[in-house]
């Protein structure tokens, strides 16, 4: 199919639109938007026009270049505008109705030959084909907010859509600087698909008061690296039309995990529809506003839960990768430190490993030789745990196993004085079975540091029915003092972090048991598309595919929900001994060290 696509029309003036205008614009083409509302088409011109001088004060174009892409953009409110177009891109309100009115009107007035595309990300674009005169020449074509911005394009075929159409607008999306992923007709299609679903869970996570707003939002920009947190995405994106896509999803799937949470659809009904509303989640200086503003929720500055206990040592318990950071982090804080292993040798080894670390700080210049020496100075290596009789907290980094940390504690307990507190780092287990091994289940708690721990800011601070609440405060005191950020949970599976990112990882494996897409497309989507630092598949073979297993299992026995059922896919990639990059394959092969 030779369609040169010189001229392409636009059809609604939204955010959205006016960003695909303003792409197609720059790249040299003639593009008609077209809205039947003046008000709209006159914000697309000043739009357009606000940021290309924006680009220009920044140095990305020329004036000349401003000049000839705002004289190739015009506006028009018929779509018989369009009657000249090789490629017609309508992003109009979810709607069938609205839609498929669009395209057969657009079937009475555009040429044989064009290409009509549909923006949606809910909508089935089979059955928006289908109502047109040429479905071979409908496809979806799903740009991200901000359009100028975002990299990524999806590019939807229904079973109705001519290959040769495809290869036009995936060709033209490259030639925009876009990265064009191709995907086939499904609701939310790969990256909202994906992200959709995750975010749905962190509302359901909210309305049941697992967690605050705060503290789930801080837990995944913190815990994955995400440029926003869940709930504050939910109101940039529109609470409603985030339950629109959902209902979509849920139709089609019938999986739990994408009927909309109750909230969504009380929000939606209050009009509290997120940052266009000026209220949803959150709260924003004005509709449409980006500033949250403090509300009736907004926690109060500095406010703690009473006082907590003294703490000035600290023992921590373990000898691998995560004890080794946790000690180190702990002394880099000024607390002296006992990192206890089953034997001296693994307590010295340990050690060296703090001091390895240590040295990389000095010669990256964020650390001092000084500080690296009174660091080190801070920690004993002990090969037994009796060298935690005098310390305040103690805090243990085993392994993962439930047996082997209540045989741990229930050591703790025997060895440590009364009153002080004792927390698990465990990611996956109930504190409370691991507090119950213990003849003082209110001084156990949670800590779940990520790893690497002396980069990784969260914490994740677990308590249990049990928990005293100065046990609480104490371990909020110390994650301030080695500035670490807490976030404060429930004792259940996967607490907030993993219980909100292993489903998703989940579900990618699932779509790649479904043929939907390669591993490839599905990482690029969500990296370029959800601004996530990794894609699916890079995390899973680098966390570790029986660790991931291992987690899916306990989230799919807590909730037993069937949707968080390992990926069969998964399970026999671990079968197979393919954990990932440690085994030097997983869903990817690596080169061996």
């Amino acid at each position: 199919m030779d369609t040169p696509l010189s001229t392409i029309a636009v059809v609604g003036l939204g955010t959205m639109g006016t960003g695909i205008a303003e792409v197609l614009a720059l790249a040299g083409r003639e593009v008609i938007g077209i809205d039947i509302s003046e008000a709209a088409a006159l914000g697309a011109v000043a739009s357009l026009e606000a940021s290309t001088a924006r680009a220009v004060g920044r140095g990305r174009i020329t004036e000349e270049e401003r000049a000839a892409a705002l004289a190739r953009f015009r506006t028009a409110d018929t779509l018989q505008a369009a009657a000249d177009a090789e490629l017609v891109i309508e992003v109009v309100p979810e709607s069938y109705e609205i839609k498929q009115q669009v395209f057969r009107e657009l079937d009475a007035v555009v040429s044989p030959t064009t290409i009509l595309a549909t923006g949606t990300n809910a909508l089935s674009v089979t059955r928006l084909a289908a109502e047109s005169q040429r479905p071979e020449r409908v496809l979806g074509l799903h740009f991200f907010n901000p359009a100028p911005a975002m990299k990524l394009v999806e590019v939807v075929s229904s079973v109705l859509t001519a290959p040769p159409a495809v290869e036009t607008v995936t060709a033209l999306a490259r030639e925009l600087g876009k990265e064009p992923v191709a995907v086939g007709d499904r609701p939310g299609f790969v990256a909202d698909g994906l992200l959709f679903g995750y975010l749905n869970q962190a509302a359901a996570m909210y309305e049941a008061n697992y967690a605050s707003r705060e503290d789930i939002d801080a837990a995944m920009k913190l815990g994955c690296g995400l440029p926003m947190g869940p709930l504050a995405l939910l109101d940039l994106i529109g609470i409603d039309t985030a339950r629109t896509v959902l209902e979509a999803m849920y139709a089609e799937s019938h999986d739990r995990l994408h009927a909309p949470a109750p909230i969504l659809g009380q929000l939606s009904s209050a009009g509290l529809t997120g940052r266009k509303a000026g209220r949803g989640f959150y709260t924003y200086d004005a509709p449409g506003g980006q500033d949250m503003v403090p509300d009736a929720l907004t926690p109060a500055a500095g406010a703690e839960a009473g006082a907590g206990r003294a703490v000035a040592s600290v023992g921590v318990a373990g000898s691998g990768t995560m004890a080794s950071g946790i000690a180190e982090v702990f002394a880099k804080a000024g607390y002296g430190v006992v990192l206890a292993a089953r034997t001296q040798e693994k307590a010295d080894l340990a050690k060296g490993r703090i001091a390895t670390s240590l040295e990389r700080s000095v010669s990256k210049g964020r650390l001092s030789a000084e500080a690296r020496d009174e660091t080190l100075a801070r920690i004993t290596a002990a090969g037994s745990l009796d060298a935690f009789a005098e310390v305040d907290l103690a805090v243990e980094a085993v392994a993962e196993d439930l047996e082997i940390k209540q045989q741990l504690f229930a050591a703790l307990d025997k060895v440590c004085r009364p009153g002080a507190v004792l927390a698990t780092t465990t990611s996956s287990l109930p504190v409370v079975a691991i507090a119950r091994a213990t003849a003082r289940p209110e001084d156990v708690i949670g800590m779940h540091f990520f790893n690497p721990a002396p980069a990784m800011k969260l914490v994740e601070v677990v308590r249990t029915v049990l928990t005293a609440d100065d046990v609480h405060a104490t371990v909020r005191a110390v994650c301030a003092k080695i500035r670490k950020h807490p976030v404060d949970c429930g004792d259940r599976a996967g607490f907030i972090v993993n219980a909100l990112l292993f489903p998703y990882l989940n579900n990618a494996i699932k779509m790649v048991e479904q043929h939907y897409a390669s591993l490839d497309d599905i990482d690029a989507a969500m990296k370029l598309g959800g601004g996530y630092p990794m894609g699916p598949f890079e995390l899973l073979d680098v966390v570790g595919l029986d660790v991931s297993l291992a987690i899916e299992k306990v989230l799919h026995k807590e909730f037993r929900d069937p949707g968080l059922a390992p990926a069969p896919l998964l399970e026999h990639l671990v079968a197979a001994g393919c954990l990932g990059r440690k085994t030097g394959r997983g869903f990817r092969e690596y080169a061996r060290r």
